[in-house]
């Protein structure tokens, strides 16, 4: 339960995603960068875990280089989608051999197709079962600021939210947003509920306008108009480039209004790549964050 402790008892911190690549052959490339960013000393790196068990191996690499190479405490990630008892023992036991106790519970992607004879539909299914069966282990759960795209309303969404607290999870990483309102907003509507437990905003910084709107395709997260149309402007009158430079600005601003309002930190949706969160964590070093 190292990730969970270090949140509740660091002061404001930063943290990582990473995602395993599937192709063997940028491993290297992936790992410099990892490495990269692990220098930066964040307060853990998040791992994601392929759907259905299709790269859990990749993903249990991965978080052994970081975790015992890098020496970054891990968050993995751990999905509903193909799960059985036996497919959680046996990655929280492999987990567990490499020295990482700290899981983020999803419900994943396929469950309609996967999931027909599992009793893990949901991410709290997965909760209170790792919770019950390895109280050692740390738990973290997703939040949705705009709403779980599969939830009718936002009120059900964030009663689904808190059953995740309540059935054991010990923080939560927010899915990515870009108007900081929707963080503090449901922040207060989880903790007016009655179950108190860290809630850390998931930043997403804008690298080129290809990957936002691929992205965005993917999460469903709402975009700003005004974001989205200064993402455009900047592609047409600087190309990719351009479109970095206003991202960066972007995060680097909300990032700051987040801290200053009281988030405990942030975790970082990499996409994999160094130079941009390089420059945001400097920069907001020399602006007196996470000192």
């Amino acid at each position: 339960m190292q990730v969970a402790k270090s949140i509740s008892e660091s002061g404001q911190f930063f943290s990582f995603e990473f995602f395993p690549p599937k192709d063997k052959a940028t491993w290297p490339v992936f790992m410099e960068k990892a490495q990269r960013l692990t220098d930066l000393n964040p307060l853990f790196a998040s791992v994601t875990y392929g759907a259905g068990g299709t790269s859990h191996e990749n993903s249990l690499e991965v978080c052994s280089a970081i975790k015992k190479d890098m020496g970054v405490n891990i968050l993995a990630h751990l999905t509903c989608a193909g799960a059985s008892e036996n497919s959680i023992d046996d990655f929280v036991g492999q987990l567990s051999q490499i020295g990482v106790t700290d899981i983020l519970a999803l419900g994943g992607d396929g469950l309609a197709e996967s999931n027909v004879k599992s009793r893990f539909f949901h991410a709290v299914d997965l909760v209170e079962y790792v919770d019950e069966k390895f109280s050692e282990v740390g738990i973290g759960v997703a939040g949705y600021p705009g709403g779980h795209p599969d939830c009718p309303s936002i009120v059900r969404d964030i009663k689904f939210h808190n059953d995740k607290l309540a059935g054991g999870a010990d923080f939560t990483i927010t899915q990515l947003f870009f108007d900081n309102r929707q963080f503090f907003d449901y922040t207060q509507r989880v903790a007016a509920l009655g179950v108190e437990r860290p809630v850390i905003p998931g930043v997403l910084p804008i690298q080129s306008l290809a990957s936002l709107r691929r992205i965005m395709s993917l999460c469903g997260a709402a975009i700003p108009g005004d974001l989205y149309c200064g993402v455009e402007k900047a592609f047409k009158d600087g190309g990719d480039a351009a479109v970095m430079d206003f991202g960066f600005e972007f995060a680097r601003k909300q990032i700051a209004g987040l801290l200053d309002g009281g988030a405990p930190g942030v975790h970082i949706y990499t996409l994999n790549r160094a130079a941009m969160c390089e420059k945001l964590i400097a920069t907001l070093k020399a602006d007196g964050y996470f000192n």
